[in-house]
């Protein structure tokens, strides 16, 4: 891989200038809450702590509220909306809770919209319809293959049927719910992409994001869960060919600078938002950033933190990316682009643990 395309490097050095002022700004502009760790499917990529019991772990309402409201009191302070941001809660499985949709209607009630990422498992008409009545402004539901490879992957029979029905209900509510669905891509479903793809745009899905495994959680285990290098370029060029059809808006998930492609497996350039724009509560109280990231990189406790303080005075493992300079991306003539790449690739000692360009080479 020798360089980039006039186009490309162009844009990428115009990417890289707004990256910086957003650094500077680091404005949060979307905020997860790991809500629980209960779980009703048994994921083999799972990278969390999720427990399959509906005894497991989920943190109090009132305690992530209390986080929420540092965050908007500083907006008032500093004279933002807090329904600039985007609060999605995720887990283990949201739905597992049973307030859910009380916990919808308080973080709408302190000015901010909402969302959730759901397996779609425990999703009925009557849940979602309480959910749209709760203020759910976003949803992505996860579809990892047709049905004898998506049951595989999430562990439990039926899974399939149950995330197709979510997705139904999710496409019904049209434009009232900002809505995608995500494929996690393993050696078993490669080679059904164009069958999904098929399924998905006859039911009417407009957005579909598609993203590969990294080497974590029971998926750093599990030799079925990673691609090859062939079949990794493959998707890329699934994606590619995809977008040129334009019947459905696919796009490569939002790890890992791609080179000379970037710009078409993706809307957006590569930039990772974690600890810049995108911050977590995890359900231990942990402070974070994007909730696929190590622990190593927690930067405090809302149990004795305040959250705004520690967004503003600390992260700054995430805005100042030098240190990531190191080893293969040391020498690496694109590291004035990609920074090292996402933050979720790096070990404890913050070594990479694999190079998506390597991958294309």
């Amino acid at each position: 891989m020798k360089g980039l395309p006039f186009k490309t490097w162009l844009a990428c050095e115009a990417e890289r200038k707004i990256r910086h002022i957003d650094i500077k700004e680091h404005k949060l502009k979307q905020l997860f809450w790991e809500c629980t760790l209960s779980c009703n499917l048994h994921c083999r990529h799972c990278g969390s702590d999720c427990k399959v019991l509906p005894s497991a772990m989920s943190m109090k309402a009132e305690d992530f509220l209390k986080a929420l409201d540092s965050v908007k009191a500083y907006c008032e302070k500093v004279g933002d909306d807090p329904g600039h941001i985007l609060v999605i809660l995720t887990g283990g499985e949201p739905l597992m809770r049973k307030d859910l949709e009380e916990c919808g209607r308080k973080i709408i009630q302190k000015g901010f919209p909402w969302g959730m990422v759901t397996n779609g498992f425990a999703m009925t008409p009557e849940r979602f319809r309480r959910l749209m009545a709760s203020g759910l402004h976003s949803m992505t539901v996860s579809l990892d293959g047709l049905k004898e490879s998506h049951d595989w992957m999430r562990g439990r029979e039926g899974s399939y049927e149950r995330a197709v029905e979510a997705i139904k209900l999710a496409i019904a509510a049209g434009d009232d719910l900002a809505f995608d669905v995500v494929t996690c891509v393993n050696q078993r479903n490669y080679n059904e992409l164009n069958q999904i793809k098929e399924m998905l745009i006859s039911m009417g899905l407009k957005r579909w994001r598609v993203f590969t495994v990294f080497p974590s959680g029971r998926g750093k285990y599990d030799p079925m869960m990673q691609l090859d290098n062939e079949r990794f370029r493959g998707v890329m060029k699934f994606i590619e060919d995809t977008r040129k059809e334009g019947r459905i808006k696919c796009s490569y998930a939002c790890e890992g600078f791609l080179g000379p492609l970037e710009g078409k497996v993706r809307s957006n350039l590569f930039r990772c938002h974690a600890g810049v724009n995108v911050g977590s509560v995890l359900n231990d109280g942990s402070i974070s950033a994007c909730v696929s990231i190590r622990a190593d990189y927690n930067q405090g406790n809302i149990y004795k933190d305040d959250f705004m303080e520690v967004w503003n005075n600390r992260f700054q493992v995430y805005r100042d990316r030098s240190w990531m300079k190191k080893g293969q991306c040391g020498t690496c003539k694109f590291f004035r682009y990609c920074e090292g790449g996402g933050m979720h690739l790096r070990n404890s000692d913050g070594s990479l643990q694999f190079c998506h360009l390597d991958r294309l080479k």
